[in-house]
């Protein structure tokens, strides 16, 4: 029987001491036990966001947060700037129209990266704009945008810059305090190494004058009753308490890894997983590639579908396709969270070999030499 691994851009592989730590016999949520974990980990996970400013947690998917911040920091009317080069920079502008938000879209071509002077130039034009929304690491395209650049534009603003770094954070740099990014979201399948189940939201206060201000309908995702439960190490609502237990086990380890090294590891898996595919005569999709998930354009003759379901079904590795306009195109191998060298060369060998057998004009083993090679440098 052949291992499964599992090497999409989430859900990730959660490590054995995390399952482990989850199995454990739940504990009551109002507790003093659970309340002494959840002060660890409010204060852990800022070292992970790189914030002084509270990081709330939902029970939700990574989507919840992107609604909360649409929710909590907008009016009905108010005018929103979409940054949207993917399908996940597309969400946050279908989650403001479905609240009324006014958008302004920045359209992106897919496989390139947001430009700051674009960004700086849309909000000159339209100055009543209240918030800026973006993504750190595109998923559906595996681009990274410069949100260091785009932070500095729109600091001279009135606006707030919400990022949604679901997929890129621990993979791709992102400083939030130092850069100036208001809010940022994340969610716990990617680079946390978690199952699915929980959603992250920092928040800067510049965001939390907005909040204030905001007439759109809320609850579960209130920011008002969450900074007074967090005031108080508690949440408003039920946490999901064994998550969080995982949640706590996962902080350890990236800080004990230190989260320079973490941005290391996944930096050493994307450029030999970037140089295999380009060794064995394939092409990458993204101009500005994340560290979290490699996209690569589907040799010409070949089916992108038909490459996914071998990969999946005979090979035992789950990797994504292509999404939208880029289904078929594409495929996209993670090296996010919880995997190593080995990791890579198992997909890299596994991409060589099926795409062998749908035809394409691949010389094996390529692919795997060119990893081994920059992975003993």
């Amino acid at each position: 029987m052949r291992k499964y691994r599992l090497m999409a851009p989430g859900p990730t592989p959660v490590p054995e001491k995390v399952l482990l730590k989850m199995a454990d016999t739940i504990i009551h949520h109002r507790t003093p036990q659970f309340q002494a974990v959840l002060t660890g980990v409010n204060e852990k996970i800022k070292k992970v966001f790189k914030t002084q400013n509270p990081v709330f947690i939902f029970a939700s998917s990574g989507t919840g947060a992107m609604e909360a911040s649409v929710v909590n920091l907008l009016s009905k009317g108010d005018k929103a700037l979409i940054i949207q080069g993917g399908k996940f920079g597309e969400r946050f502008g279908e989650i403001c129209r479905a609240y009324g938000v006014l958008t302004v879209n920045y359209d992106v071509v897919w496989g390139e990266a947001a430009r700051a002077d674009v960004v700086k130039d849309l909000l000159k034009e339209n100055s009543d704009i209240k918030a800026v929304f973006s993504t750190l690491c595109e998923t559906s395209t595996g681009v990274k945008n410069d949100i260091k650049e785009i932070a500095k534009v729109v600091k001279e603003t009135s606006a707030v810059l919400v990022v949604d770094a679901i997929s890129g954070l621990s993979a791709d740099e992102l400083k939030t305090d130092e850069w100036g990014v208001d809010v940022v979201v994340c969610g716990s399948q990617k680079g946390f190494m978690l199952p699915p189940g929980l959603a992250f939201l920092s928040l800067s206060e510049k965001a939390k004058k907005l909040i204030e201000r905001s007439d759109l309908p809320k609850y579960y995702f209130d920011l008002k009753a969450a900074l007074k439960s967090y005031a108080k190490n508690d949440t408003p609502w039920t946490p999901a308490v064994s998550l969080i237990m995982g949640l706590d086990s996962v902080l350890d380890m990236m800080l004990e890894e230190g989260m320079d090294n973490v941005l290391l590891r996944h930096a050493r898996l994307a450029e030999a997983t970037r140089g295999g595919i380009e060794n064995m005569g394939l092409e990458l999709f993204a101009k500005s590639p994340s560290n979290a998930v490699t996209a690569v354009k589907v040799p010409e003759g070949a089916n992108g579908s038909a490459f996914v379901k071998k990969m999946r079904d005979e090979q035992r590795i789950t990797v994504a396709g292509g999404q939208g306009a880029l289904k078929g195109k594409i495929f996209r191998l993670a090296h996010l969270g919880y995997m190593d060298e080995f990791d890579t060369i198992s997909a890299l060998s596994a991409t060589s070999i099926v795409l062998k057998q749908l035809g394409c004009n691949i010389e094996p083993g390529k692919a795997v030499a060119k990893a081994e090679e920059m992975f003993s440098r």
